[in-house]
C-alpha cells in the first residue's frame, strides 16, 4: 500500500505527540510539542494551536490569510468550542500545494490534540508543596487542607465562611491554585469596599458611551475568564445586587451596564463572609434563593484560638518572612504568652504582632516584655511573677484557683466544679498565702488577697 506522501511526512509530528501522551513531560504540553514539530516540519517562523475565547467566536473566519501568516480552523468533538492552526512564515514566501496540505492536514490532526489536552487537564496532579501556604499541623487544619484540595478539583461555587482575619481568602487562592484554572487569573472584588451605585459597573462592566464622559471596560467577571472570581464579604452586597448576582451564577452571563445582550464567561465563583449567611436569611438581610445557591460546598475556616497548637508554628513562619531584617527567636514564656491570647483578631493580629516585635525587639531573642501588654495579659500579670519568684506548686495551683475564683464572680462552689476539686480543696487553695496560712514576712499580692465580707457561695 503506498502512503501518501503528506502522512508520510506528518509521522514525526505524530510520533511526537504519542509519546507525549503515553509519557508527559514535567516542563512541556502536548500542543507546545505539536506546535513545535510542525514549525520544523514546515520551516516556518511560529505555529499556534489555540482555543478561541467565548467572547471571540462570533467574529472568527476562516481560513484567513495575510502576507505573513495563515489562519485554519481546526475541528473540534464539541461544536461550541471553536479553535484554530495559525502559522507564521516569513513576508514574501509563496506557500505551494504541499505547503497548504500540511498545514490541512496538520489542522485535522490539531483537533485531536487539543481533545487530549483537555481531557488531561480535567483532574491536574496536585503539587505536592501548593498547599504548604495553610500553616498548621493541628487537627482542624488538616482536615481543612483535606477539605481544600477535593474542593478544588471541581469547579462548583464554593462558600467560604469564618472570622475576621482567619485567612479566607488564602484558602481561596489556594482553591484556585489547586484547580484546573490556575493558569487563568484569581480576581478578587471586597464588596464591601465598592460603593453600592459602581458595585454593577464593576462586577459586570459598563458599555462605551453609556453616560457622558464615561468609557467603556469590562468587569470582574470579564477579567476573571476562564479563572477565578472571588467575592470577599459577600455579605455586604446590597439586595438589589444580590438579585443580579444570583442571576449571572445561575446562567454564567453577565450583561454590562448600559448594555444590550448577555456575555457568556467561563468563571469560577468563590465567596467569603465572616458573618453566617443562614443568620442573615433568617433576619431577612440575605436573599434565600442566592444563599441556597451558594451554600452546599463550603468550607469553615476556624479562628486561631481553635488552633492554638498551631501559634508556634505560625510565628515561625512570619518571623522567617522577616529574616532580612533580623533574625529573631522566641523564649518559652514568649509563645506560652502567645498560646494563652484569644486572639479576637484571629492570624491577621498575629502577624501584626510579630511585625511589632520585629521593629521593636531590644535584643535577638524576644521576651515577654517584647509582646503588647495586652497579648502578655494574666500570663504577665500572674505566671511570670511567679516563675520569677521560683513559686511552688502549691503556690501555682493557688494562684489558679484565685483566678478561676474571680472569674467565677467569687462562686466557690461553680469554681469548684470547674476546677473539678471539692470545695474544701478550693477552700485551702484559696486560704494559702493568706494571714492565717502564710509564713511570717512573705508579702501577698494585692488581687491575692481575701478581702472582708466575701461570699461563701
Amino acid at each position: 500500500m503506498t502512503i501518501p506522501p503528506k502522512a508520510t511526512e506528518l509521522r514525526h509530528v505524530v510520533a511526537a505527540v504519542s509519546a507525549a501522551l503515553a509519557h508527559p513531560p514535567a516542563d512541556d504540553n502536548v500542543a507546545a510539542i505539536f506546535e513545535r514539530h510542525v514549525q520544523q516540519l514546515l520551516s516556518m517562523r511560529a505555529v499556534r494551536l489555540r482555543e478561541i475565547p467565548s467572547r471571540y467566536q462570533a467574529r472568527l473566519v476562516t481560513p484567513t490569510r495575510t502576507p505573513e501568516s495563515i489562519v485554519l480552523g481546526v475541528p473540534m468533538a464539541d461544536p461550541a468550542v471553536q479553535a484554530v492552526l495559525e502559522a507564521k512564515f516569513d513576508r514574501g514566501r509563496r506557500l505551494d500545494e504541499r505547503d497548504f496540505e500540511l498545514l490541512t492536514a496538520a489542522a485535522q490532526l490539531g483537533g485531536l490534540v487539543l481533545q487530549a489536552a483537555r481531557t488531561r487537564a480535567v483532574v491536574p496532579p496536585l503539587p505536592a508543596s501548593a498547599i504548604s501556604q495553610l500553616i498548621g499541623s493541628s487537627r482542624v487544619m488538616a482536615a481543612l487542607k483535606e477539605r481544600v484540595e477535593r474542593v478544588a478539583t471541581t469547579d462548583f461555587t464554593v462558600l467560604i465562611e469564618g472570622e475576621s482575619g482567619t485567612g479566607k481568602e488564602l484558602v481561596a487562592r489556594q482553591i484556585h491554585e489547586l484547580g484546573r484554572r490556575r493558569k487563568g487569573p484569581f480576581v478578587a472584588v471586597n464588596c464591601a469596599a465598592v460603593v453600592e451605585t459602581l458595585l454593577e459597573a464593576e462586577l459586570f462592566g459598563i458599555e462605551e458611551r453609556t453616560a457622558t464622559g464615561v468609557r467603556g471596560r469590562r468587569g470582574k467577571f470579564e477579567h476573571a475568564d476562564a479563572g477565578t472570581l472571588f467575592l470577599d464579604e459577600v455579605s455586604d452586597l446590597a439586595v438589589s445586587a444580590q438579585a443580579k448576582l444570583l442571576r449571572a451564577i445561575q446562567d454564567l452571563a453577565i450583561e454590562r451596564v448600559g448594555g444590550t445582550g448577555a456575555r457568556r464567561v467561563d468563571t469560577r465563583i468563590v465567596v467569603a463572609t465572616n458573618r453566617p449567611l443562614s443568620t442573615l436569611v433568617a433576619r431577612g438581610l440575605f436573599r434565600p434563593d442566592l444563599y441556597y445557591r451558594l451554600s452546599g460546598v463550603d468550607i469553615q475556616v476556624p479562628p486561631l484560638r481553635e488552633r492554638r497548637e498551631d501559634i508556634p508554628e505560625l510565628v515561625a513562619y512570619f518571623l522567617a518572612r522577616h529574616r532580612s531584617e533580623r533574625e529573631l527567636s522566641l523564649s518559652d514564656a514568649a509563645v506560652d504568652a502567645l498560646r494563652l491570647h484569644e486572639w479576637p483578631g484571629n492570624v491577621r493580629e498575629l502577624e501584626r504582632v510579630i511585625e511589632r516585635v520585629v521593629a521593636l525587639a531590644r535584643t535577638n531573642r524576644i521576651d515577654l516584655d517584647d509582646l503588647p501588654p495586652q497579648v502578655r495579659g494574666q500570663y504577665g500579670e500572674v505566671l511570670a511573677p511567679a516563675l520569677a519568684a521560683s513559686d511552688s506548686m502549691r503556690a501555682w495551683a493557688s494562684r489558679y484557683a484565685r483566678l478561676v475564683f474571680e472569674r467565677c464572680g467569687r462562686n466557690k462552689r461553680q469554681a469548684s466544679r470547674l476546677l473539678n476539686i471539692s470545695y474544701h480543696t478550693l477552700d485551702a487553695y484559696l486560704q494559702y498565702g493568706t494571714a492565717r496560712s502564710r509564713p511570717a514576712g512573705k508579702r501577698v499580692p494585692a488581687w491575692a488577697r481575701e478581702e472582708p465580707g466575701e461570699p461563701a457561695v
